[in-house]
């Protein structure tokens, strides 16, 4: 018994490193988003930091349309990159885990 406790707390340490270094690779995965109208273009990282916004000229002759193309764009960009995020550390974290009977219908 304590060899298998010994075994899942090794596992989940090389997990936990795992998962430390998919989040550092995250840094570098990139999630461009535009407005509908392609004159705001924004780039984060999967991590959810904001690498460039690009804004047409035209737009800051309107502020009202830069602010809510500035707000939908973003909102977009955030939720692609989540989902990216989400689901690469949910991918190594589910690779890590240990064996336990009704593990997964819990998970589920």
């Amino acid at each position: 018994m304590f060899g298998d406790l010994m075994g899942m707390m090794g596992k989940l340490k090389e997990t936990q490193k795992k998962v430390e270094a998919t989040k550092e690779r995250l840094n570098t995965v990139l999630v461009d988003e535009q407005s509908t109208d392609g004159l705001l273009k924004v780039t984060l990282t999967a991590n959810r930091e904001i690498k460039s916004i690009s804004i047409d000229d035209s737009l800051l002759q309107d502020k009202e349309h830069l602010e809510d193309n500035l707000i939908l764009t973003l909102n977009k960009a955030i939720a692609k990159a989540t989902q990216v995020n989400e689901t690469e550390l949910a991918a190594v974290a589910k690779e890590g885990m240990p064996n336990i009977p009704g593990l997964d219908s819990f998970m589920k």
